[in-house]
């Protein structure tokens, strides 16, 4: 199942995709990573998705990176007795804490946590921005408004406060029971949102003790503001436009999202651009031209993963989606100005050995015909690192903790493998060498570049690179012991 491209494929399991067929369908198609997203479907039902995901890893005998969404933390309003209200642009119309049904002129905000941030001045967003409150006054248990942008209010729409840090913290109830659940149950990556602080990604580290790695959703200003510090403390992000495009003027989205990415690459962190990326495929089985172009911007960029939500999720087209998504990334992995771009990209502090090597790894296959770097690794960073390095061959990781394969799968250009543990560095070498062979990277008469770390099995000790034949008997003839 060798892919034709380096960046990634996040597909969402839902309705539309829950059996094992067209589960299988879809990874066959060019799905890496599969999203669960946990604002959708109880527990047994996750439960199924991952067990069937797991099957399917077992029979196609590829590692497949699972991603469990959290929900986050969910304003909105009450509800009204009209069941909706129109509002006009000027009128005066007030936010409470009062669980009486609404009207034309006030509805409750059950989350005193906002009243308690709100300041004069502030905004208020309304499903998804359809509707735009600017707070004149307010208090510890109301919010007097004028409405700035008018339109239909009804019942338990979603509210954005793009103007304050709100005392939330980014893991409701739910979500704590959520990750508790998915981490055992065994997922590869814990997607977080409502991210606002460092804080927030670190309580989820906390909670969950190693099982999962961490995912910041970046979908709000004031995680943008402070990207670096989370970043620190991030395992990968995942630019979620969703939220961000709310709460943000929609213009300020394309740099925010060119920048996130380059300096998640910068720290060999993964990224994910994610939301509406083939939206219309939802009812369509062709995208728009706009979607495409949306699509090919990410991978010029240089992200890891693009994701595909409702498309997969829920729509009618989900393979055709899949398959729209990989054949773009084949076409736009062709051009050649697409290597120049992800070259002049290339950045991020070297300082230690394991920088050197993949350094070097990267220079010799540029110079050489080489046809795959190898990486023999434990905690999955020296494959992360070559990943950095975005060479133009493919990336080869070998290893033998599944956990560490799933989770490298979102990392672009990485080709997988478990592999036993080894002592010698030949076999390393020959290990390698199988490897490139049997998933079709190479034949005997081709070399490969292997790095590893002595002594083996001891994550952090990336300090050995070889030039190698793919061809055993040469190993076993020429290569150290």
């Amino acid at each position: 199942m060798r892919r034709l491209r380096s960046v990634k494929i996040v597909a969402t399991l839902g309705p539309a995709s829950n059996d094992y067929e067209m589960i299988r369908a879809l990874f066959e198609a060019g799905a890496d990573v599969f999203r669960l997203n946990m604002s959708h479907g109880d527990h047994s039902e996750i439960r199924e998705r991952h067990k069937i995901i797991r099957q399917v890893e077992k029979d196609l005998g590829r590692p497949i990176s699972i991603l469990a969404d959290l929900q986050g933390p969910k304003l909105r309003v009450g509800v009204f007795a009209n069941d909706e209200e129109e509002l006009e642009v000027g009128a005066a119309f007030r936010l409470d804490l009062d669980d009486a049904p609404g009207d034309a002129t006030r509805v409750q905000l059950p989350h005193k946590e906002i009243f308690a941030a709100l300041e004069p001045g502030a905004s208020l967003l309304v499903n998804d921005g359809k509707i735009a409150l600017k707070v004149k006054e307010c208090g510890g248990d109301f919010a007097d408004c004028e409405v700035t942008v008018g339109g239909t209010i009804s019942n338990r729409k979603g509210v954005n406060v793009p103007d304050v840090v709100l005392p939330l913290a980014a893991l409701s109830e739910k979500d704590r029971k959520d990750l508790d659940f998915v981490c055992d149950l065994g997922v590869d990556w814990l997607a977080l949102s409502f991210v606002q602080r460092p804080e927030d990604v670190e309580e989820a580290r906390t909670l969950a003790t190693g099982r999962a790695a961490i995912m910041s959703k970046i979908e709000k200003p004031a995680a943008v503001k402070a990207f670096d510090e989370i970043l620190a403390v991030s395992d990968g992000i995942m630019v979620a436009r969703g939220d961000l495009g709310v709460e943000l003027p929609v213009q300020n989205v394309p740099p925010i999202q060119k920048r996130l990415i380059r300096k998640c690459r910068a720290v060999a962190k993964p990224v994910i651009v994610a939301t509406q990326m083939l939206e219309s495929m939802i009812d369509s089985p062709m995208p728009t031209r706009a979607e495409v172009s949306d699509v090919a911007t990410a991978i010029y960029e240089g992200t890891d993963a693009i994701m595909l939500s409702a498309e997969s999720a829920a729509g009618s087209f989900p393979i055709e989606a899949v398959k729209t998504m990989n054949n773009v990334a084949i076409e736009v992995e062709g051009d050649p100005n697409y290597r120049d771009i992800i070259s002049a990209q290339r950045g991020g502090k070297k300082e230690t050995v394991a920088d050197g090597i993949v350094v070097a790894a990267r220079e010799i296959a540029e110079t050489t015909d080489i046809k795959a770097i190898c990486c023999f690794t434990q905690s999955g960073t020296t494959a992360a690192l070559v990943s950095r390095e975005r060479p133009h061959v493919p990336i080869i990781a070998l290893t033998p903790l599944h956990g560490t394969a799933r989770r490298l799968s979102l990392s672009w250009g990485t080709h997988c493998v478990i592999t036993g543990s080894v002592d010698r560095f030949k076999m390393a070498v020959v290990n390698a060498a199988r490897a490139v062979r049997a998933d079709g990277f190479g034949t005997e008469d081709d070399q490969i570049v292997v790095t590893a770390g002595v002594p083996f099995n001891q994550p952090g000790t990336t300090n050995i690179l070889r030039v190698a034949p793919c061809a055993e008997r040469l190993i076993f003839s020429s290569d150290p012991e």
